[in-house]
């Protein structure tokens, strides 16, 4: 069994990040974890933990508190439905980014809606938000759109680098369920020709990814992610996000770009 960890912040219930621990305990029981955390990041800490300077006043939403019980409520019965053992986590000490921090060094994998967690903040602050959250981790993070295709296949982002490989292990690890989806493996570079490490790449990949394809691509970071959207409904597995440890090919503004477009799940994990 494993343990799931589910973020939903006070206003939004994420049903498509619902959904995928739903069709994950449908393979193999979970332990599903809904951590539900206010709108409004009211600690004294706020403006260090987004990094912006000056006051910060948010109004206290009035049906903050009963938005949050219905969201609960809505959590247990779909559990209840569907035969996922549960638990509720509505109390944080510190900074909502400490909070799930704290509460992923004790999950397996935080699942999280990369369009609804903290939209209600404005584009730039939710973005920082989802970043933040996603580089301090201490599990495996899997983002979520609320509208998308289900996947066909797997794409793993490579670059050589050990986050990338970390990142297919666990995975692995993680799903085995999916491992005999037709699986890509991709390099991009416009300037290496040689796929890094290729011998033992593709020997430890093929050993966990039966229908596995490598892929070098002759092109830029940027067309890179025009590549990945023409693919079709696939599951992107990326190193790093918003860390140095990524190559000139998937630093941050590929996973970004990726993200933003709202139409592809993301598996994302660091050491």
């Amino acid at each position: 069994m494993k343990k799931v960890l589910i973020v939903f912040d006070g206003l939004h219930f994420a049903k498509s990040s619902f959904e995928f621990a739903r069709q994950m305990n449908e393979t193999q029981p979970i332990l599903l974890t809904g951590l539900f955390l206010p709108s409004i990041d009211y600690t004294s800490t706020a403006i260090y933990y987004l990094g912006i300077e000056g006051p910060m006043y948010y109004p206290i939403l009035d049906r903050e508190e009963e938005v949050m019980n219905e969201n609960i409520n809505k959590f247990k019965l779909l559990c209840k439905k569907n035969g996922i053992s549960y638990r509720i986590h509505d109390k944080i000490n510190g900074t909502i980014l400490n909070g799930i921090k704290h509460e992923t060094r004790y999950a397996d994998v935080l699942i999280l809606s990369s369009e609804l967690f903290y939209s209600n903040l404005g584009q730039g602050t939710q973005k920082q938000y989802l970043q933040n959250t996603t580089h301090n981790a201490e599990c495996p993070v899997l983002l979520v759109p609320e509208t998308y295709k289900q996947p066909a296949s797997i794409i793993l982002a490579y670059d050589g680098s050990e986050s990338s490989v970390f990142a297919i292990k666990q995975f692995a690890y993680l799903f085995p369920q999916f491992s005999n989806w037709e699986t890509m493996l991709v390099y991009a570079s416009d300037n290496k020709p040689e796929l890094p490490d290729a011998d033992y790449i593709k020997e430890f990949a093929s050993a966990h990814y039966p229908c596995l394809t490598l892929i070098k691509l002759d092109i830029d970071k940027d067309y890179l992610v025009t590549w990945i959207r023409a693919s079709g409904p696939s599951l992107v597995v990326a190193g790093a996000y918003g860390r140095s440890l990524m190559s000139e090919t998937f630093k941050k503004s590929f996973v970004s770009e990726i993200i933003k477009g709202h139409n592809l799940p993301v598996f994302i994990s660091h050491k």
